[in-house]
């Protein structure tokens, strides 16, 4: 419980909460009024609300998520003079990297350790597409994702699914 003295010695009024106790009844009737509001002045838009059903329910519980490591969007450092380069995206779970290039082209990879593996493009509620690995774990595939996207990954010991990106 609070003494309603501060750190610094000033007085101030916890609402009788103290500390640790969570929210109030007022900070939840005020919360809800909140979320009224802007369902009301601020409403979701369908297509967003779908796309978010959408990508829920590609989602696999079994998946390992392979995290974001490297983005050339972020990280590289850029280069007075060139031409536009492929974005460069690496992606790691545990002991499995992928590597991939989106270029103009579609989409260029690999799968380290290299393995053959199956690769699922999922582009939201447009249908999915699959490509495979060599025995080198290298693979391409003529899609260029244009708005969110993520890959699955499909090997003989696992599934891995990276994060969603915007192309």
């Amino acid at each position: 419980m609070s003494d309603g003295i501060s750190g610094d010695g000033t007085d101030f009024d916890d609402g009788g909460t103290g500390f640790g106790d969570g929210p109030g009844v007022e900070d939840e009737l005020l919360e809800e009024g909140l979320r009224q509001a802007a369902s009301l002045l601020d409403p979701v838009p369908p297509a967003l609300l779908q796309s978010a059903i959408d990508a829920f329910a590609l989602r696999d519980l079994e998946a390992r998520v392979a995290e974001l490591t490297f983005d050339s969007l972020v990280d590289a450092i850029p280069v007075r003079g060139a031409a536009a380069a492929p974005r460069m995206l690496t992606f790691s779970a545990g002991g499995t990297t992928l590597d991939v290039e989106l270029t103009e082209e579609g989409l260029i990879g690999q799968v380290l350790p290299p393995a053959p593996a199956r690769i699922d493009i999922l582009t939201g509620p447009r249908p999915d597409t699959t490509t495979t690995a060599d025995d080198m774990g290298r693979f391409t595939a003529p899609v260029i994702p244009s708005g969110p996207f993520a890959l699955r990954l499909h090997t003989p010991d696992e599934v891995v699914l990276t994060e969603w990106l915007r192309a």
